[in-house]
Formats: C-alpha cells, sequence, structure tokens
C-alpha cells in the first residue's frame, strides 16, 4: 500500500467520523479503509484512533498528524494540478529536427508565426537530409517524409505526399516518355549520389510489389534542392517528392511519368519518441503545420 493512499485515507475516516462513509467516498469496502488505517498505524507504530461501538474518536497524536495529513494533500494536489496544467502550457525550448530543403521552406519559414502566438517558446531547427537519432541527439520531434518503422516513434501524417517521376515538358519532346519501368535506363537521371542516401535505386510499385530501379545519369548529388533545379532546367529528369512540384506542375512547366508505379509510402510525418505525455510545445507545433499544411493551395503557391 502506498503512503498517499494510507494517509488519505486516515484523512477521509477522521473527517467522515466512519469507515463505512470513507469507503463511500473511495469507493472501497470498509474492510479495506480499515486495513488502510491498520497499515498506517502500524508503520507509524503509533496509535492514531481509538475505536469502539460508539464511534471513531482521534488519539492526541492523531489529532497533530490529521493537521499535518491535510497541509501535505493540499501541497500534493496542488502539486498534480500545476503539472497538469504545464501540459497545455506553450514555453520552454522546442528542438526540431528535418530534412534540408523541406524544413527551409515548409518548417522553420513558419517559426516566426508560430513564436508570435508563444511569445515564452524558443525554437531551434537542425536541417539535414541525414536521418538522425532524436533520442540520442536530443530533439523534441523530428520531421520525416518517408515510411517511419522505429517502433520507438510516434509517427503522425501531416500530409500524403508521393514521390513521382517528372521532367519538363521540353525534356520530353527531346526524348520522349518512359511509358514502363525499364525506359528509365535510356534516360538521364538526376539522382542523389551515394552520399545522399538513394543508393539503391528509385522505389515504384509494379503488380503490388515495392521494387527498386537503378538508375544512372550525367549529374549527380547529395543535395535534393540543386537536383530540384537541374530537373527545372531540363537537364534531365528526377524522381521528386508531390509536395515539392505542386506550383511547377499547376503552371505546366513540369510533367509527371509512370505516375501509375508511383509508391504511396512518402507522406510528410511529424515524429516523436514514445512518452507518456507529450509536451504542449511538441503537440502544438504538430497541428500548427498540420493545419497550414492542409490549407487549400498551399502546395500550389511558388
Amino acid at each position: 500500500m502506498d503512503r498517499y493512499t494510507e494517509i488519505r485515507s486516515f484523512v477521509l475516516v477522521a473527517e467522515k467520523g466512519s469507515f463505512a462513509a470513507a469507503a463511500l467516498v473511495e469507493g472501497v469496502t470498509p474492510v479495506v479503509m480499515g486495513r488502510r488505517l491498520d497499515g498506517l498505524e502500524k508503520r507509524l507504530g503509533v496509535r492514531l484512533m481509538h475505536r469502539s461501538t460508539r464511534g471513531l474518536t482521534l488519539t492526541d497524536l492523531g489529532e497533530q498528524f490529521l493537521e499535518q495529513c491535510r497541509h501535505l494533500i493540499h501541497e500534493f494536489d496542488e502539486a498534480e494540478t500545476s503539472v497538469s496544467a504545464g501540459r497545455d502550457t506553450v514555453r520552454g525550448h522546442l528542438v526540431v529536427s528535418a530534412p534540408a530543403a523541406f524544413g527551409r521552406r515548409h518548417v522553420a519559414a513558419h517559426a516566426p508565426a508560430f513564436k508570435a502566438r508563444y511569445p515564452e517558446l524558443k525554437l531551434s531547427f537542425n536541417l539535414t537530409d541525414s536521418v538522425v537519432d532524436l533520442v540520442r541527439e536530443g530533439y523534441d520531434m523530428g520531421i520525416r517524409i518517408g515510411e517511419v518503422t522505429d517502433p520507438n516513434y510516434v509517427a503522425v501524417r501531416l500530409f500524403p505526399n508521393r514521390r513521382v517521376v517528372c521532367g519538363t515538358p521540353g525534356y520530353f519532346v527531346r526524348h520522349g516518355e518512359p511509358r514502363v519501368l525499364e525506359d528509365l535506363t535510356r534516360h538521364n537521371c538526376l539522382a542523389f549520389n551515394l552520399q545522399g542516401g538513394q543508393q539503391r535505386g528509385w522505389s515504384f510499385v509494379r503488380d503490388g510489389k515495392l521494387v527498386a530501379v537503378r538508375v544512372d545519369g550525367d549529374l549527380d548529388c547529395n543535395d535534393g534542392e540543386l537536383l530540384y533545379s537541374w530537373v527545372k532546367q531540363g537537364l534531365g529528369i528526377g524522381w521528386r517528392s508531390t509536395w515539392e512540384i505542386q506550383a511547377e506542375l499547376k503552371r505546366g512547366e513540369l510533367v509527371t511519368v509512370l505516375d501509375e508505379f508511383a509508391a504511396p509510402t512518402y507522406d510528410i510525418q511529424a515524429v516523436y519518441p514514445q512518452q507518456r505525455y507529450l509536451p504542449a510545445k511538441v503537440r502544438h507545433f504538430i497541428e500548427y503545420l498540420k493545419g497550414i499544411y492542409n490549407t487549400p493551395g498551399y502546395w500550389e503557391r511558388g
């Protein structure tokens, strides 16, 4: 039996004047209340109450202890209330990891407006295309594009996203459009190099199975924004996220091909370590980004 339960039961019995009345408040039997008082007296080594057929009376030590217990319970309840209220207060230091290009344009870019809502909050961002260990490196949350498989993380989808093959209309006029995945071998594919993380190739779904296609081209790098720029210049075709190219698609500056093979596993997600209570600063920032991303026309602005 924990000490708080014993002390609370003692106070209730003293205030209600009987085990039966106190038991009704606690939702237990009078016998359980009696056992709690017995356990408290045994642990303290003193008699706190006299029991008789006439009722219960406090001993002198019981009277003194009752006032101390009331004070302790009051402080305990205040501490719980304070901590519970703090769960809904956005303050402190929020540390966020996000992919470099996406983070610049669609995460950190919204920090000033979010900060204006919550002036007691400090925000820090690490923008990198490397996958970081949130717990080991001290991040409150991260933004990931693609599937999150780590069972130690909670993933919240912020907006649906796919990876698609795209290029300029001029490129496809000159080189033709790929119709099947094997056609990619005769196109200039602008891909991340080995350091950039696409060494396994571009991923697609064919006949219900995930397949990786190795591609090659005369330009590669480990920076997604540079690859994106080369694709827009018509230097080759790229495997880009739909979030990145919506404005160009709307204006007709880029077109997509092989859409029927696009893998549906590249959603924009917020991730955070598994924890019993999610801090308000994390919860509110996730909801803030989700609201922005789901605003009609947001991704088509460019």
